[in-house]
Formats: C-alpha cells, structure tokens, sequence
C-alpha cells in the first residue's frame, strides 16, 4: 500500500466533537505524511449550560450565561506519523506518534438569546425579543431574574459571521492496529493547540482568550490503497 484515507471522531476537554478526514502517503515502513482538515467548535473552559424555559407557547434552547460569541474553527495541516514497534511490518499494533501543524480558518457568530423586555400596555407581563450582545443591552443580557428565557436557534446570526485566521498544532500517541493492513483502525491520545492573533470575544468581559489548548482522544477509521 501506498496511500491511505481515514477518517477522524477526535472527542475534545473542552466538549467538543472534532470530525475531520486525512489523506496520507505512507514513505517507509515507519514513516507516513498526510494532510489532514477538520471542524469543531472552541468553548471557553468557564462555559455552563443552563436550562431554558417555556414562554406563552414558545419554547427555546438551553443557554451558556454570559456567551457573546460562538467560535467554529476549520483546521487543516499537514502532518507526519512515525512509527517505533516492529510490529508495523506485521499484524498486531503498531505503536508511533503523530504530530502536525497549519491553518486555521475561525468563524465567530453571534449568540442571539430570547429577553423578556416589561410590556408597557400589560404590567407584569413582557414580550420576547431575540437579540445578540450590546453595550445598549447588556443589563437585560446578564439578567439572571428571569429575563432570559433561552437560546435563539442557530441560525439566529448566521448571516453575520466573521473570520479570525490563526494557526493549529497537535501531537499524540498513535496506536495502530495492522498499520499496513488493508483497513486503518486506530486509536490517538494527544494535545492540540490554537492560537489567533487577537482574543477571541466567546463570553462578555475582558477574560477571553487567544490561545487554546485541549487534549483528546481520536478514533481512526479507513482504508489503504
């Protein structure tokens, strides 16, 4: 075999689902390069869900307190996997580390929530309006009594995307099971690093961040040709 396509389930610390696929050219019997592409999601580690609630026949979406921004990353790069176990020239599994680094392409949307603003025909009453973090409305925004009602759908905003560049690094252990079967079956333990130029606005407040490390575990399935 020369060339092998595999597909990743990376499972992140910071709650994250990474799916991505690579393409690799296997070298020598210890040696494969690939190029690799993925999306997820980067979470603040401060990030709590909370539950919404039903409002005049209107339901909505569980919601993170104090979130500005949802920050989707498109990762590529360009990797090497090298293997240390004589076993890679034979049926068992193939023990080795995987490292790689490039691209990133961030899109940070704005996270829309349901506000109750007091109706002024009904006292005691109030209507619901979906709206994305502002200086103009942050006490309603931050408003923990009950004027949140939940999370507007996710295509609230979408339309309003923006795009922050930066960069993406990873290094793992690689266990493979038959490196140079037919079928790719493997398993990684690693670290993965973003870095951007600038922080990156996920919740309200000046502690957001720039850089971004998580540790995972990724599952390998595909083939080799």
């Amino acid at each position: 075999y020369s060339r092998e396509t595999a597909f990743n389930i990376k499972l992140a610390t910071n709650r994250g689902l990474v799916p991505g696929v690579e393409f690799g050219r296997l070298r020598t019997y210890y040696k494969t390069t690939y190029f690799h592409v993925s999306v997820g999601e980067l979470k603040d580690p401060k990030e709590q869900r909370q539950s919404a609630e039903q409002f005049q026949g209107q339901s909505f979406r569980p919601y993170v307190y104090g979130k500005q921004n949802n920050f989707y990353v498109v990762r590529s790069g360009w990797g090497v996997k090298r293997y240390y176990s004589e076993k890679a020239k034979q049926r068992g599994v193939a023990v080795g580390i995987s490292y790689n680094v490039g691209p990133t392409l961030g899109l940070l949307k704005p996270y829309y929530l349901a506000l109750c603003y007091p109706n002024p025909d009904r006292p005691g009453d109030c209507r619901v309006f979906e709206q994305k973090y502002s200086p103009e409305n942050v006490d309603m925004f931050l408003d923990q009594n009950g004027r949140i009602r939940g999370a507007s759908t996710f295509t609230k905003g979408i339309d309003e995307i923006s795009f922050r560049p930066g960069l993406n690094a990873s290094i793992a252990l690689h266990l493979d099971w038959g490196a140079f079967d037919e079928f790719v079956k493997a398993f990684e333990i690693g670290a993965m690093l973003d870095v951007f130029p600038s922080k990156i606005p996920i919740l309200v407040g000046e502690n957001n961040h720039q850089v971004f490390l998580n540790f995972f575990v990724n599952l390998q399935l595909g083939k080799r040709r």
